[in-house]
């Protein structure tokens, strides 16, 4: 059983009193890239709902002392990448953002989010390329490079791509449901891959990879791969499709798997290490969830979510041992 060390809250942007209304709260889907002298984790925030409730998500980004990660440099202090132009598939969120490099430049998967009749929402998965070390990021077009399709009609979303023997491997979510409760529609989706050579063009593996723990209605998002010692470490998070914001049962928890072919994975959850604190002042005393897994200089580190899916901000936990 692996043991992580919980390091505290990092960064809420509800505690900066001088925030911009375009990041007033939560700090979602955390991804961490590692430069030379500091760590910039991209997060996405959301803006002040409008009369409706309604919200917009954008992607920002904190730098962290690379020496000390508890101590953040710097904030952005306006979004990475523009909204989508009307009608398109990210008009309305930018949400989550996985950052990686390739050569010179800084490659950006994230969900795009447009607004439904039905539903609350559909997503998609584009992309963006920085040439300015990761500051600001351009879109390659205007449709998205991974979407529903045949097989997977809801929403496809939540990409982390990592890159493993000579080719690009992208873990992402596709739904497979919306249950409704109480009038409200919520989604329910599981974690698929898809390979790609060059980062842009895709081809899906058409299946589930990681098995229920939950049935048939667990819900599973950020599926993050780290190899150590010949094998591929999964960890991604879980829950169940309804209650699950507020009610610690059926919230986020972080689930673990490990695989030696990237295809056929074995759940372990047991393995994982990390929960939520028991202390009720604490931001992840509810849930714990979309874990970010990266190394750097020796030690392994999660960057992950606290209460209400990031709403209180993101965390840090140092892997104590080894994968």
């Amino acid at each position: 059983m692996y043991k992580w060390e919980k390091l505290g809250l990092i960064f809420n942007p509800a505690l900066d009193e001088n925030r911009p209304d375009w990041r007033w709260n939560f700090a979602q889907g955390q991804n961490a890239l590692i430069f030379e002298d500091f760590v910039r984790v991209y997060f996405c925030s959301r803006e002040k709902p409008n009369e409706l409730g309604q919200t917009v998500s954008r992607v920002a980004f904190v730098d962290l002392e690379r020496k000390n990660l508890r101590n953040v440099i710097k904030i952005s202090q306006k979004p990475v990448l523009e909204l989508g132009l009307t009608g398109t598939f990210d008009e309305f969120g930018t949400y989550p953002f996985c950052p990686i490099r390739v050569n010179d430049l800084i490659y950006g998967y994230y969900g795009g989010v447009t607004r439904c009749e039905s539903v609350p929402f559909n997503a998609a998965i584009g992309i963006a390329i920085s040439e300015d070390n990761g500051l600001t990021f351009n879109k390659l077009g205007n449709g998205p490079i991974l979407s529903y399709s045949l097989d997977e009609p809801f929403v496809v979303c939540s990409p982390k791509v990592r890159f493993f023997q000579g080719q690009y491997f992208m873990f992402y979510s596709s739904g497979t449901q919306w249950i409704k409760t109480d009038g409200r529609p919520e989604i329910c989706y599981k974690l698929r891959m898809a390979v790609s050579k060059d980062g842009v063009h895709w081809e899906k593996l058409h299946k589930y990879i990681i098995a229920d723990k939950l049935g048939y209605e667990e819900a599973q998002a950020c599926g993050d791969v780290i190899f150590k010692n010949e094998t591929y470490h999964m960890f991604f998070c879980y829950r169940r499709s309804l209650d699950f914001r507020r009610n610690k049962e059926n919230a986020y928890k972080i689930g673990y798997a490990h695989s030696k072919d990237l295809i056929n994975w074995e759940r372990n959850d047991d393995a994982v290490g990390i929960s939520i604190s028991e202390n009720e002042q604490d931001f992840d005393n509810e849930m714990v969830a979309y874990p970010n897994v990266f190394e750097l200089d020796g030690n392994i580190y999660m960057l992950y979510l606290g209460n209400e899916v990031g709403k209180m901000g993101f965390g840090l936990a140092k892997l104590k041992g080894d994968l």
